[in-house]
């Protein structure tokens, strides 16, 4: 059947009371709204798309037209729609759908009308079967004979409702699908949510994925699973300076607009020659005809038995294919003498795009720019390159014991350390930081902080205030704001740890509540936070697990996952050796500066035996 013999009909005209008294269609799905998503995936099947509305008119205009209202009144549901569209259907046929199933199949109108030709039917509907079950009927996704209108508006004037009732007395034919997915109907916003895969999970439906999951005794690899899942990228992109691009995250793969090199080349001093005048069994004589200096091609075309003088990285002249290094030949005059079978063929001679290949992807998007990457962005001729924009953290400490560096210390009070550790580890991440200062332990000034620090930043960290002993309002005020959970981490040092997003005044914010012990403040960072910020930059950079010989016994009880400060060494017989730093207690900031690396014990492992290997995490380059 011609798709143009078919007029589409999206069903809007439902009063939408599952999703709050809005109309389902407009609901925002995936960028676009629901009905949008049907309306192109109908389109390509048929030749003209009209919508049955009753509400919110100029909106659905906006989608489609025409826009057609119920006729009959009081909302008689779908076939009110289908009526509608019937009365002012100008094709033979008419395929309605629903505003609320946007993965309608591609083949709908095809497979539909095939069937109703073939069996010379006045209705064709959908239908899917289960493995086992009956088969299930769609009758909502049905094409319909346009001249079929007089039967339903009769059914309808008698008070008949029902989808599969008013054509009792036509031929239909029932399709059968495959796709069962393809056909279900989205009715409320929890399973709407739930099918956008554009918007931001929830913690909730995060955790559902995790079996036994249990916010009081949680293992290391279950919170960082659950955060890299909930957190998300910052899509926003910013071109610099190629200077200014190290330690960016690119935001685009990097495509090579040029050869490089761009012409075949030397890889030597030497002398470039014509393979074909090798020889294995006997020395060669070659006349030097000139040079060629790199950036300046010569347009010397040597002829069998010359060569041309050639400096590394000269084009090579035109007819030759090898290079024969300057120290492995003999000099006669203006001629040179190569022993036999010094070289082979095609030695020693790079070939324009060996590196990279115009087109090609020179660097991915992701990657954090190194050194050497300025120089390969370089050799491209790049001025500057699109990065992600620098992320903004907010932090903060609470504790009313706490005093800022240069106040005078009081009984009992103590100098907050924890700022100036986060403050080095957020900036060797290159974020944009918002230094908070201290928050009092008060409900009203620590919400007060929590929303200054939402609406400016990208990530907020706190620390203190997280642990059994604080304050229940630390928990109310953060829940309050949004999406937050509280975990007792299997872990040492750093079991307390509230993760989540908050919102304020529009704004949102990821929120990591780290603990306030110093060993631990830092702990918590590198093996939660710190992967999650890198993941919202668009990075991905885990933590390099090394491995090393242990050359002291460790303590270690199995069931949770322990970060030992270690100090690594070579040992006697060359290999790597490591050695913890003494009392591992979560307080003692001293041992992570003395330390060069944290040494991992799994949740699985128990004492540790001198002698044994180890997981280790080099601090250089971290800290």
């Amino acid at each position: 059947m011609d798709k143009k013999l078919i007029t589409g009909l999206i069903l809007a005209g439902g009063r939408g009371s599952r999703m709050g008294n809005v109309d389902k269609g407009l609901q925002p799905f995936r960028g676009s709204t629901m009905a949008q998503h049907v309306i192109d995936r109908l389109l390509p099947q048929v030749g003209s798309v009209m919508v049955n509305a009753n509400r919110n008119i100029d909106a659905w205009l906006e989608l489609a037209a025409p826009v057609w209202a119920d006729e009959t009144p009081g909302f008689a549901g779908p076939l009110a729609g289908l009526e509608a569209g019937l009365r002012h259907c100008v094709t033979p046929w008419l395929l309605a759908v629903p505003c609320d199933s946007p993965f309608l199949p591609h083949d709908l109108a095809v497979r539909l009308a095939a069937a109703a030709e073939d069996a010379n039917a006045d209705l064709a509907f959908a239908a899917t079967q289960e493995p086992g079950m009956r088969a299930q009927a769609h009758p909502v996704f049905c094409l319909v004979r346009a001249s079929r209108l007089p039967v339903l508006s009769q059914y309808l004037l008698e008070g008949g409702r029902r989808m599969d009732g008013w054509y009792k007395d036509l031929k239909a034919v029932e399709v059968l699908f495959d796709d069962l997915d393809a056909f279900r109907n989205i009715n409320t916003l929890e399973e709407l949510h739930g099918l956008d895969d554009t918007l931001p999970p929830t913690l909730a439906k995060v955790t559902s994925c995790l079996d036994g999951y249990d916010p009081d005794a949680l293992p290391v690899r279950d919170a960082q699973r659950i955060i890299g899942d909930f957190v998300q990228p910052v899509r926003s992109v910013e071109k610099v300076a190629l200077r200014s691009a190290l330690g960016r995250v690119l935001a685009v793969d990097v495509i090579s607009p040029i050869d490089v090199p761009a012409h075949d080349n030397s890889a030597m001093d030497g002398f470039a020659l014509r393979g074909a005048d090798l020889r294995e069994d006997a020395p060669v004589s070659l006349r030097v005809i000139g040079t060629a200096l790199a950036g300046n091609p010569s347009g010397l075309v040597p002829v069998s038995g010359q060569c041309v003088r050639i400096m590394t990285g000269g084009v090579m002249p035109d007819g030759c294919d090898s290079v024969v290094p300057q120290e492995f030949v003999k000099h006669d005059g203006d001629s040179i003498v190569l022993p036999a079978g010094v070289i082979r063929p095609g030695d020693n001679r790079r070939f324009a795009g060996e590196d990279l290949k115009a087109g090609s992807s020179a660097l991915k998007a992701g990657r954090i720019v190194r050194p050497a990457d300025l120089g390969l962005l370089a050799s491209l001729g790049m001025p500057e390159v699109a990065v992600q924009r620098r992320l903004r953290v907010a932090f903060f400490s609470t504790g009313d014991e706490l005093r800022s560096v240069g106040e005078p210390l009081g009984e009992g009070c103590v100098y907050d350390s924890n700022r100036y550790t986060i403050y080095g580890m957020l900036q060797r991440l290159g974020c944009d930081v918002i230094d908070m200062g201290v928050v009092r332990d008060d409900p009203d000034a620590l919400e007060q902080a929590l929303r200054s620090a939402c609406e400016n930043a990208d990530a907020i960290i706190t620390s203190g205030g997280v642990s059994v002993g604080a304050a229940d309002y630390t928990k109310q005020v953060m829940a309050k704001l949004g999406d937050v959970t509280f975990w007792k981490i299997g872990m040492r040092p750093g079991r307390p740890l509230a993760f989540g997003r908050i919102k304020s005044n529009g704004r949102s914010a990821f929120l990591f509540g780290l603990p306030g012990n110093p060993v631990a403040v830092m702990v918590s960072f590198y093996f939660f936070a710190r992967e999650a910020l890198l993941r919202m930059m668009g990075a991905e950079a885990p933590l390099p697990l090394l491995r090393a010989r242990s050359s002291v016994a460790i303590r270690k009880k199995p069931g949770r996952t322990e970060y030992q400060r270690g100090i690594l060494a070579t040992g006697a017989d060359g290999q790597p050796e490591v050695r913890i730093t003494g009392s591992q207690g979560s307080g003692i900031l001293r041992s992570m500066s003395e330390a060069n690396c944290m040494v991992v014990l799994h949740d699985e492992q128990g004492n540790v035996v001198s002698g044994d290997m180890v997981d280790i995490i080099p601090f250089e380059g971290l800290m």
